[in-house]
């Protein structure tokens, strides 16, 4: 942690400073146990990976996979999102965002609860910088739909697909994805750009 932990700031860092380089970077959000963040920065070496995850044994597991992988691209933080990308990251610093699988909070009375609601969607929409990409990704059909209204509503981003897009070659299946597929869940990909 010392080494790839982002320690907490009130105030938006450099985050060309925090990697030694210029070179876009993405924000992973809810990285879980590592396994998809640390494959996709291995499978791009030419971007940089916040990786955000407030479980402890995830961030630990995502920490062993970076040294195992010798990864030089990502840095963690074990914090909650919100609060990081409110005083950490600045107005567009990001060339793109993923949110792979987030809680749903399937019962009707811990929807509140759900992350991709109207301010936290407006809060990462100006994070991007134009052009940059707002990808999220869940198994639990109602969330799509909600997530997608949620997105379409922002006035900063515009839909890159009519509706959903197919998974991106970039993404792998992870294993929250394998768990949905193996009960029978469809998936479902969106993929919003920063106008």
């Amino acid at each position: 942690m010392p080494r790839f932990g982002i320690a907490a700031a009130l105030e938006p860092i450099d985050l060309a400073e925090l990697f030694g380089r210029a070179a876009p970077k993405i924000l992973e959000i809810g990285s879980g146990m590592g396994e998809t963040t640390a494959a996709i920065a291995e499978a791009m070496p030419d971007r940089d990976f916040i990786a955000v995850e407030v479980h402890a044994p995830g961030v630990g597991s995502l920490l062993r996979l970076i040294e195992a992988r010798g990864l030089t691209n990502v840095r963690v933080a074990e914090r909650d999102a919100v609060e990081v990308v409110a005083h950490t990251i600045a107005p567009g610093a990001l060339a793109g965002i993923h949110v792979f699988f987030p809680d749903p909070w399937p019962k009707k009375r811990h929807h509140k609860r759900r992350l991709l609601q109207a301010p936290f969607v407006h809060a990462l929409a100006l994070r991007l910088a134009a052009g940059g990409y707002l990808h999220v990704a869940t198994d639990w059909e109602p969330y799509a739909a909600e997530m997608l209204a949620t997105l379409a509503a922002e006035p900063l981003l515009v839909n890159s697909a009519r509706d959903y897009v197919p998974r991106p070659v970039y993404r792998p299946l992870t294993k929250f994805e394998r768990r949905g597929i193996r009960l029978g869940h469809g998936v479902w990909d969106i993929v919003f750009r920063r106008r």
